[in-house]
């Protein structure tokens, strides 16, 4: 299956192959292009990307990557929840402007709402916990909105997340950490802590997930990593 669009149809094209033998070639010329820039694939180069897949499947270069499952949906980048999540939903009702600049504009909107969320977490199975955050975005992939690196040491084929949890910030510190963000210097701050697990249950009060940019549903949800879901045609 060879899928030519942005995140929202690699997200569409997952849930056709995912699980099966069928390999995904990826000519990503969206908006975001998160699931191609994880994997070092072309970005808005639709000629480079095509020669690339069928070099593939001419010589069998493909990776297996895992993916995250909620429920019965795949995803293959990063599930968003809490602040991340509000400025996904702000941000694709904009439709004056594109790319990395629509998201910011859709932060600095949010910042004047913005509240630290109280969130009860169970990371593979154990005690819950409860935390007040930020965000808590859950990686299988690294980035989301066009490249912003909130997840920047994930890995997509060692059978974990990497949870990046931003704990409660004030306004002025949030807009000091968030333009980390797109180099991933983030992780070091204080009020940032990385969990590696294989599922993770949330659950928060009027927070909608996003993942791969899309609406997921309202938390609770539970999100498991599924190792080696799906082959990408990657030419090496």
């Amino acid at each position: 299956l060879i899928a030519v669009g942005g995140d929202g149809l690699m997200s569409l094209a997952l849930q056709a192959v995912a699980g099966t033998a069928t390999p995904l070639g990826v000519v990503a010329v969206g908006t975001g292009n998160d699931f191609a820039r994880a994997l070092g694939l072309p970005i808005r180069d639709p000629a480079a990307a095509g020669r690339l897949a069928a070099r593939a499947l001419k010589d069998g270069g493909h990776r297996e990557i895992d993916l995250g499952r909620v429920g019965d949906r795949w995803f293959g980048t990063v599930l968003a929840s809490g602040f991340d999540s509000r400025v996904n939903d702000r941000g694709n009702r904009m439709r004056l402007v594109g790319g990395r600049f629509k998201y910011d504009l859709a932060i600095l909107a949010e910042l004047a709402a913005f509240k630290p969320i109280p969130y009860r977490i169970r990371l593979d199975g154990g005690e819950v916990r409860e935390i007040g955050a930020t965000l808590i975005a859950v990686g299988n992939g690294t980035t989301y909105g066009g490249g912003m690196r909130i997840c920047a040491e994930a890995e997509m084929d060692d059978g974990l997340f990497d949870v990046t949890v931003v704990g409660e910030c004030t306004r002025t510190e949030l807009l000091k950490v968030f333009p980390k963000v797109y180099k991933g210097t983030h992780l070091t701050h204080p009020a940032v802590t990385v969990h590696r697990v294989s599922s993770i249950e949330l659950v928060a009060a009027g927070v909608t997930a996003y993942a791969d940019g899309e609406p997921m549903g309202p938390l609770p949800l539970t999100a498991t990593c599924v190792p080696g879901a799906v082959r990408v045609l990657t030419g090496r």
